[in-house]
């Protein structure tokens, strides 16, 4: 009798922690706090693949409610390129922050570019200096239109310095991008069309980084060479984009560019989906560049995209919902070695 009561008392108390649990997250998916709500919807909402997620606990009202309580209000105003100079910067040896000192001063016998570890208070990632940007090429998978590549892989056959995602990706075979892109001052491919806010992201012939909301046919004229098209835009000629609650983003891995007025090329990759790393949310990207000093700066494709390349290995750790490694890709930005060969459609020949 007394194993039996055992049992019965092991089971009731069983029951009562499976009853808590089920009222705790009840209470925090329905409750009157809406942090977690709006956690959860947005997120899941900024993904590809799994925005179903959000309907399976919540009304298409409700979804739509908590996005436009939590969204980024974006400058509509293109890049002013005429306040980016791209003349090398010297570096004098005094810098007025640790920030600064981060960006300006080189690591020995390297000119090129510059790897600096990043941190916040729950999440790690990288940052790399491009000091010279007519380096910074976009260069498309030679599987482009089959099939996509691994970040590394593309690295690795083009000899690349650093690599970091560029396109979003909506296959898993990575054989198509999102949004158009642009190489050579030419359209490249049209994707499939996908509300991030945005528009293109990428380099003037003067390898200025513009960012515009305008046509592809607009942006060449204006003087685009490469480009990707994603979103949302974080800093567009030295303002900030607004933040409307969480900004509609959630917290995820991260992939962003940015370029300062003197020219340099900032790469950010933020690691997410672990326990050493949570991921960090679009306002807290914002302003890391604002902390760098980007006077342009947007988010590109995250999540299991999220990959960068550089000093012969991929440094960061891409993980998806479900997956951990590397996601095939359409394409990525790459610093080429000074006698790389000439870059054509995409491919180094």
């Amino acid at each position: 009798m007394a194993k039996k009561n055992n049992k019965k008392n092991k089971f009731s108390i069983a029951l009562i922690v499976v009853d808590v649990i089920v009222l705790v997250c009840f209470f925090l998916a329905y409750g009157p706090i809406s942090f977690f709500r709006d956690f959860l919807v947005t997120t899941a909402m900024t993904t590809m693949n799994h925005k179903y997620f959000a309907y399976v606990l919540y009304s298409e009202e409700m979804v739509e409610k908590v996005l436009a309580n939590n969204k980024i209000v974006e400058s509509d105003s293109p890049t002013d390129t005429s306040k980016i100079n791209t003349t090398p910067v010297l570096d004098t040896g005094t810098y007025e922050s640790i920030y600064e000192e981060q960006v300006l001063k080189r690591d020995k016998n390297n000119d090129i570019y510059k790897l600096v570890n990043i941190t916040g208070s729950k999440w790690k990632g990288y940052m790399v200096v491009v000091y010279d940007p007519s380096k910074l090429k976009l260069v498309f998978s030679k599987e482009f239109g089959k099939g996509g590549e691994y970040l590394s892989t593309m690295a690795k056959k083009n000899n690349a310095l650093v690599a970091m995602n560029a396109s979003g990706v909506y296959t898993k075979y990575g054989n198509r991008n999102t949004g158009t892109s642009i190489l050579d001052g030419k359209v490249k491919y049209v994707g499939k069309k996908i509300n991030k806010g945005g528009g293109l992201i990428g380099f003037t012939k003067d390898n200025v980084l513009m960012l515009t909301k305008k046509s592809a046919t607009e942006a060449i004229k204006d003087g685009m060479d490469r480009a990707v098209e994603f979103g949302p835009f974080l800093i567009v000629n030295g303002k900030e984009s607004e933040f409307k609650g969480n900004g509609g983003w959630g917290i995820a891995n991260r992939s962003a560019i940015g370029q300062r007025q003197d020219g340099i090329v900032l790469l950010i990759c933020i690691d997410g989906r672990s326990k050493d790393s949570l991921g960090i949310s679009m306002s807290e990207l914002k302003d890391i560049f604002v902390r760098y000093k980007a006077y342009n700066a947007a988010n590109l494709d995250g999540g299991g995209s999220s990959a960068m390349y550089a000093k012969g290995k991929l440094v960061n750790t891409p993980v998806g919902y479900g997956y951990s490694g590397e996601r095939y890709l359409p394409n990525a930005w790459m610093v080429l070695p000074e006698n790389s060969k000439e870059v054509k459609n995409g491919n180094t020949k």
